[in-house]
């Protein structure tokens, strides 16, 4: 890959690590851009947040195609994960300690699968009190790392499919399609709710975004130099 090609644009396909943030991987990919292409300044954006706690599919745009992102942001996602039911969590998922304890006994494999069908369609969420969204110019997390919960106005999204791929209580494991600016973990929590009881998400990992799969993609780990590698692997 050329010099030229990447400022024209290019779009990366990354296979984003756990604990790693996408502005980490933007960042990690800018600085190894710049160095193995000698490059002083170069666009790069990513198309669609991932959380730190999940893995899977980042787009990562360069140069003329950081234009593209919105478009590419709107495309529907697909995601895997797990819920663990019972209990909670502040933040939805593992960035927090478990906080409370919720009955299961009357949870059956049949009313699991009976609940996925009230998320189907069209549904509202309100954004979780720990995610970067604004709310009088400050960011939820940094409100709720102070110990304050404001009012948030609920947000609509598409869930085209929501399915249980394995239930191992008080396990269980998922397959989510859904549309631009869905919250999982928000998922996560009003399952939980809707089964009369709780619930937070332990893992996530996003496999598509659009016609892009993250079985295409590259292990973002930048042992050595990601572009170097690129640059090898092609004669550059």
């Amino acid at each position: 890959m050329t010099k030229e090609q990447i400022e024209q644009g290019h779009v990366f396909l990354i296979d984003k690590p756990l604990d790693w943030t996408s502005f980490d991987v933007v960042n990690k990919i800018r600085w190894n851009i710049r160095k193995a292409y000698n490059l002083k300044k170069i666009k790069v954006g990513h198309a669609g947040t991932l959380d730190p706690k999940a893995t899977g599919l980042l787009l990562i745009c360069t140069g003329k195609l950081t234009k593209t992102i919105d478009t590419l942001q709107a495309q529907e996602k697909t995601y895997t994960g797990t819920i663990k039911l019972g209990v909670t969590t502040p933040t939805f998922d593992v960035e927090s300690e478990e906080d409370k304890n919720f009955p299961t006994d009357h949870i059956t494999p049949e009313l699991i699968h009976e609940t996925t069908k009230q998320f189907i369609g069209e549904i509202e969420q309100y954004p979780p009190m720990h995610s970067a969204v604004k709310v009088d110019g400050k960011r939820l997390y940094e409100l709720a790392r102070a110990g304050e919960e404001v009012e948030r106005k609920a947000r609509p999204v598409t869930v085209y499919d929501f399915k249980i791929t394995k239930i191992d209580m008080p396990f269980i494991d998922f397959e989510v399609q859904c549309s631009k600016g869905t919250y999982i973990r928000t998922l996560a929590d009003d399952f939980g709710r809707a089964l009369k009881s709780g619930g937070y998400l332990t893992a996530l990992r996003r496999t598509k975004s659009g016609d892009y799969d993250v079985e295409n993609a590259d292990n973002a780990s930048f042992e050595r130099s990601y572009f170097e590698q690129h640059k090898e692997k092609e004669g550059l």
